[in-house]
């Protein structure tokens, strides 16, 4: 079989003595594995996004008492700080998990998450300790984007290499499913809290903290659920094949280095994927309200029906993808998705009807499906097993940062110079420069390096 274009001879001569992943285990053990290494995942982005959802009732907590709007941008800054730890967390638990297995990776991201909630959760306020309330919430973001960076080539990883060659698009599919699960559950606990059990002075006091406990409790279930989980066999054997030569974890970023255009393919992919993602899901709350002009209860209810129905075509385009490949997804998501923003987007701001903004909010989540639904699995099949957490976490890790992290900001600085539609071909722009990639890159359904460590 002739080798990889992103696979070094090395590789390919460790994949030729590796095993597969799927004959090792059970249906009922593989997909026991799967669901501990999705609902950790589901846990990791609900405490992440409980911090967005609850930083209006915590902020007073943290910082000193004065204008809310400060109070407010303080606690924005340390979600910031979280976004820079990502590529960070990449690397070191990309390298953890590709030295020590895709387990033991996704038991600590899980622990390191439940910690970080904890300190939130228990942190005296400004007025009893004074500075040392917003350094150790600093600290647990910055505990939690290190768990969040690492957390996603892990799960990307190992649900990759534990389902079956036929199924791995659908499988890996979860964790989008698991992602978007947790920022409604976040929204759902928020919701809870609002409307039914407390008033806001008891939020600002003390309730912003249920959320936390919340986030930390369920991790503890996530970790266990993680103990039972079967360690990938495609990480065994890529360990075995290296034992002799006892390698550090140094080497791993060595072994990286080797696959220079994998790397660039991770960057380019995710590039237009991402800077979408953002566009209509986080921002999208803002938009429905500053622009269309929506009051935030009808927005929040676009948002949360259409994240609902996001996550229900995760499976249905992963599952497509089985069958007609990865490629012709992602170039139907760069396709559609440079051709349509601009008018959808300009329609939506142009709305003033739930119904019609709902309907074009979905159109845009049909579109960026292509792209979410397998973005994770195209990444694993990338790289060879021994550097494959690493490959996928950190130039991941590094785009996100840059590019989806900013997507909110770069959009309310165009609206505040009174040029928002610059923001929708901002959005476009990124679309097409993905597209191109797609166009000359494989369809990892064939050619992928996990097939090849089967044989």
């Amino acid at each position: 079989m002739p080798e990889a274009a992103t696979g070094s001879t090395a590789a390919t001569a460790d994949a030729k003595t590796a095993t597969p992943a799927t004959p090792d285990v059970t249906v009922a053990t593989r997909l026991k594995s799967i669901f501990g290494g999705s609902v950790g995942n589901l846990v990791e982005w609900y405490d992440w996004y409980a911090y967005s959802a609850f930083a209006l009732y915590f902020a007073k907590s943290f910082f000193p008492a004065g204008d809310a709007t400060a109070q407010l941008l303080n606690a924005a800054g340390v979600f910031a700080i979280g976004f820079i730890m990502r590529p960070i967390g990449g690397w070191l638990m990309g390298v953890y998990a590709d030295h020590f297995g895709r387990r033991a990776a996704l038991s600590l991201s899980v622990l390191l998450m439940c910690a970080g909630s904890l300190i939130i959760a228990l942190t005296p306020s400004y007025a009893t300790i004074g500075i040392w309330a917003p350094a150790l919430l600093v600290f647990a973001r910055l505990v939690q984007g290190i768990s969040l960076g690492g957390e996603y080539g892990a799960s990307a990883t190992y649900l990759s290499e534990v389902a079956t060659k036929n199924s791995r698009g659908f499988y890996s599919s979860f964790q989008y499913v698991t992602l978007i699960m947790g920022q409604l559950t976040a929204l759902a606990v928020l919701l809870v809290l609002q409307f039914w059990l407390l008033d806001t002075h008891q939020l600002e006091s003390w309730g912003w903290r249920i959320p936390f406990v919340i986030g930390a409790f369920c991790a503890v279930v996530a970790l266990w659920l993680r103990r039972s989980m079967v360690e990938s066999a495609h990480f065994e054997a890529a360990r075995e094949a290296r034992a002799a030569s006892k390698p550090s974890m140094l080497s791993h970023i060595k072994g990286l280095a080797r696959h220079p255009r994998a790397v660039a393919m991770v960057v380019g992919l995710t590039l237009g994927g991402t800077v979408a993602f953002y566009t209509y899901t986080i921002y999208m709350q803002k938009f429905l309200v500053n622009t269309v002009g929506l009051t935030k209860d009808q927005s929040t209810l676009i948002s949360a029906a259409a994240l609902f129905l996001f996550m229900c075509l995760q499976p249905v385009f992963g599952a497509l993808s089985d069958r007609i490949g990865r490629r012709p997804l992602l170039i139907a998501f760069g396709v559609l998705g440079t051709l349509c923003t601009v008018p959808l987007l300009t329609a939506l701001s142009g709305t003033k009807d739930p119904v019609t903004a709902f309907l074009l909010l979905m159109g845009g989540l049909v579109i960026v499906s292509g792209y979410t639904s397998i973005n994770a699995v195209v990444k694993a099949e990338l790289f060879p097993a021994e550097i494959r957490a690493l490959g996928v976490a950190l130039p991941y890790a590094v785009t996100v940062s840059v590019f989806g992290g900013t997507a909110e900001y770069i959009a309310l600085y165009f609206k505040s110079i009174g040029s928002e539609s610059l923001f929708f071909w901002y959005v476009t722009g990124c679309i097409a420069v993905s597209l191109l990639v797609y166009i000359v890159g494989p369809d990892t359904r064939k050619t992928s390096l996990i097939d090849r460590e089967s044989h």
